[in-house]
């Protein structure tokens, strides 16, 4: 079963959309699942100003991505990087254990798209070199067609 929170964000996602001439662009996903999260970013002095979503994806998905967008609006980079996926499914009251990989997924286009903030402003900001990008994430078996 789903929490109202999770329901919430995934029948009123907050935050959709995209970010014309974005500071930074996270893409994750897995196309052979069907979800696939992009995270659009607007920075200045290191702090998030805005940040939109795209995700194609169940409704964890989306829920996860409305979700975590809310909890890094207005923080400082290197605050959002901090943000756990285990902090983002606590904020949706919990998420079903095959769908904790939505949560995964929201944490890893954040710190793509900070990542590619930092490139495109030739920036090292420490902790991010040591970010792993898992672009397979695995879903268990029970998602298994």
């Amino acid at each position: 079963m789903y929490t109202k929170e999770v329901m919430d964000h995934f029948s009123n996602p907050r935050n959709v959309g995209d970010i014309e001439n974005a500071d930074g662009v996270g893409e994750v996903g897995n196309p052979r699942c069907g979800d696939i999260m992009k995270i659009y970013l607007r920075i200045e002095n290191d702090v998030i100003l805005d940040v939109k979503f795209k995700t194609f994806g169940c409704g964890s998905a989306i829920a996860s991505s409305s979700m975590s967008t809310e909890m890094i609006k207005g923080k400082t980079i290197y605050e959002a990087l901090d943000l756990t996926n285990k902090e983002v499914a606590n904020a949706l009251g919990g998420l079903p254990p095959v769908k904790m990989h939505c949560s995964v997924l929201a944490e890893q286009a954040i710190k793509k798209a900070i990542r590619d903030y930092a490139i495109k402003n030739n920036k090292v900001i420490p902790g991010l070199t040591d970010v792993e990008i898992v672009e397979d994430h695995d879903h268990g078996e029970e998602e298994e067609d």
